[in-house]
């Protein structure tokens, strides 16, 4: 169920920003909030961005968890987190809106591929990243 995947709830905008480790917790607390993970998924995400940048481009950036923490996933979800005066992300990029990922079995694989479809275009990409309008976001991504 598609609409399960992502809650209009679960995308906020206009967030103050904060540090790159700070985001991606708070992406994986609001997936453990919405009952798609356990909490040790969240060490899983902080984990893997200290091994490899989830920075995609266009501002964006979609934090998951490693490999070992798959079994941490109860089910398939997406969270969306907007900080408008960005992110530093590291390595020179700034990160704008974060995508958090919880993917049950290979699932997160196809949300990536549909995300990487969507933000490549340039156009696109930017608006999500700028709207004020949750529902924007959320029609675009659902």
């Amino acid at each position: 169920n598609t609409e399960e995947i992502l809650r209009l709830a679960n995308i906020k905008l206009g967030l103050a920003s904060v540090s790159k480790e700070e985001a991606v917790r708070s992406a994986g607390e609001l997936l453990k909030n919405s009952g798609y993970v356990e909490a040790e998924y969240i060490d899983g995400m902080l984990k893997r961005e200290s091994l490899v940048s989830t920075y995609l481009d266009h501002n964006i950036a979609i934090p998951h968890g490693e490999a070992e923490v798959k079994e941490k996933v109860k089910k398939t979800g997406i969270v969306v987190m907007q900080y408008p005066q960005g992110i530093d992300y590291g390595d020179g990029n700034i990160v704008k809106l974060i995508i958090g990922i919880a993917g049950k079995g290979n699932e997160h694989i196809d949300i990536i591929a549909k995300l990487a479809g969507i933000l490549d275009e340039e156009e696109e990409a930017e608006k999500l990243v700028n709207t004020t309008d949750a529902n924007y976001i959320y029609e675009c991504l659902k």
